[in-house]
């Protein structure tokens, strides 16, 4: 006999199954519906994206920072504010900076949130919700790096995306007013400056005989986790609000939420332009107390050398020094920060700084020798036991190449062939462990050859070893001290490709020269330090494909040239 209770309750269970039913009927056509619509969004927003004018867009952004840095000069701060927050909601400045974040080296590298902008669609889709309206950054990913040659570990604040846009949305209105304002001898984190300028004032403040002979050199204890928000909300020519968001993000390390009191992240976009201002104003304290003294300083970023004519001197220099950093919360490294006749020499940034009977010779530093070879060490007998001759070649000629094009401007000849007996070393011993049962006479036929008048040629066919020794050596140009990049950028572009002229090789030169120091994607400048060489199909403006060749484009076009190339 049925249960009454039973015979109850089916028709609920059925009719409760059946509203079941219909409510997931309607939410999978709600969802198929609202696919079908993203589904063109996402496909228009590619096509946005990839249809950008980018030149076009660097124009209109740099013309803007070229009126903000006339402005900045003129001391016209309201005009400047007018400008910056014209250009913070500009729509080529925000395409910029989403492209700036999404094409650098931390591209695939996500925030707390965990989201990466890697389609088309998600670039374009972030750069039209880059807004200052209710913007509330979010707590940066704290990671620790080994520092090189140490084993104290680096913090690294990683900011989202979306707030490592924002940033570079507001460096592109801030850096104008910075390069203005800095001072005329810092090199370090500025446009169209570089360490071989550094060097070259050093040079130029303490080469000839009746120069300075002692020099405070100066480094400055976490310099980007110590400068103080107060007085960086007080004198940083920006909008405030957005400048505290940044600021006081906080940032999460395991699943804790710690706030942030001092500093600001070394992972910002930001970061090195706040550091500078906050390091600027040093060379108007010695202008005002030494004029005339022989005092100079020179800095890169948070390294820095000061001149002084006494040992006197360089004590009472230290400690005003000490009382400026100390209002914008610093401190000098008391272990780093030291006083030393020129006779007996100091490093800065990699090379050796010292005078011999009377004669300034700049050499690459002890340091910086031994990074080198604990560097070809690790590519060569511990990473590159097993790889074929060619492939080691290659990476081997990537390291070489880049160290010394490095040293090139200074007396590294020495040096140069100094490395060279090591590498050799290095690569015997590379050879002998291939094949422990051979001959030496057998292995030199098998891995070194004869190429011109040269024996011993460590090659692969025509893949060869490039030797330190063959670099020529070629003075740096000094740089003019009373040039902005933003207000005279004719005089930048002509020193990049004099300088891309003397230090690329052959091939890559005749490539520069052909395109004019222009890249061969969006026509603008390009910086021979920083830009890659890529055989692509070269496209016409009328967009047919024809012989593929060897040019110089900027890597973000290359980048989005094959973003934007039909699949297949």
């Amino acid at each position: 006999m049925p249960c009454p209770e039973r015979g109850l309750t089916c028709p609920r269970r059925r009719m409760a199954k059946m509203e079941a039913n219909q409510q997931m009927a309607n939410s999978q056509r709600r969802v198929a519906n609202s696919a079908s619509e993203a589904l063109p969004n996402r496909a228009a927003l590619h096509v946005e994206w990839t249809s950008i004018n980018w030149k076009h867009a660097e124009q209109l952004v740099s013309r803007l920072q070229a009126r903000i840095a006339k402005a900045a000069a003129e001391k016209k701060w309201r005009t400047v504010k007018k400008l910056q927050y014209l250009l913070a909601h500009s729509r080529c400045a925000k395409l910029l900076a989403v492209r700036k974040v999404t094409t650098n080296k931390g591209k695939r590298t996500p925030g707390v949130d965990k989201v990466l902008w890697s389609t088309p669609a998600q670039k374009m889709k972030a750069a039209l919700c880059l807004t200052d309206k209710g913007y509330k950054a979010k707590p940066l990913k704290r990671v620790y790096i080994e520092k090189k040659g140490k084993k104290e570990k680096r913090p690294l604040g990683i900011p989202t995306m979306h707030d490592r846009a924002m940033q570079a949305l507001y460096a592109i209105g801030l850096d104008p007013v910075a390069e203005v304002t800095a001072d005329k001898r810092s090199f370090g984190f500025r446009k169209g400056r570089s360490c071989h300028d550094a060097m070259q004032q050093i040079f130029i403040c303490t080469a000839a005989g009746n120069r300075a002979e002692w020099v405070l050199e100066g480094d400055i204890k976490g310099c980007f986790d110590h400068i103080s928000h107060d007085w960086l909300l007080e004198n940083v020519p920006m909008d405030k609000t957005v400048l505290k968001q940044f600021l006081k993000a906080g940032y999460v390390y395991g699943r804790d939420l710690f706030p942030t009191d001092e500093g600001t992240p070394q992972g910002g976009v930001i970061s090195p332009i706040l550091a500078n201002l906050a390091l600027d104003g040093i060379e108007d304290f010695l202008h005002a107390n030494y004029k005339g003294q022989k005092v100079n300083l020179i800095r890169y970023a948070d390294d820095l050398v000061i001149t002084a004519v006494t040992y006197g001197d360089a004590i009472n220099i230290k400690a005003g020094l000490t009382v400026i950093l100390l209002t914008r919360g610093l401190e000098l490294s008391p272990t780093k920060t030291l006083i030393t006749h020129i006779n007996d020499g100091y490093d800065l940034i990699g090379w050796n700084f010292r005078k011999y009977k009377g004669k300034l010779l700049i050499k690459p530093s002890k340091k910086a020798i031994k990074s080198i070879t604990s560097t070809l060490s690790e590519k060569i007998l511990r990473k590159g036991k097993a790889l074929p001759q060619k492939t080691l070649i290659i990476l081997l000629n990537q390291t070489l190449r880049g160290w010394g094009n490095y040293h090139q401007p200074v007396c590294a000849k020495e040096t140069f062939s100094h490395v060279d007996y090591i590498l050799f070393k290095m690569l015997w011993q590379w050879a002998k462990r291939r094949h422990p049962k051979k001959g030496k006479r057998w292995i030199a036929a098998k891995y070194w050859h004869q190429v011109g008048n040269r024996k011993w040629v460590f090659c692969d066919g025509d893949t060869k070893l490039i030797s330190l020794s063959d670099i020529k050596i070629i003075r740096h140009t000094a740089l003019k001290l009373d040039k902005n990049p933003y207000l005279d950028p004719e005089y930048f572009s002509k020193r990049k490709l004099a300088r891309a002229k003397k230090h690329l090789s052959s091939p890559f030169k005749e490539v520069w020269t052909r395109q004019k120091g222009l890249c061969h994607l969006c026509g603008l400048p390009m910086d021979s330090t920083e830009d890659y060489q890529y055989e692509i199909v070269n496209v016409t403006a009328s967009g047919v494909s024809c012989a593929a060749r060897k040019v110089l484009t900027h890597k973000h076009c290359f980048e989005l040239f094959c973003e934007s190339r039909p699949k297949g």
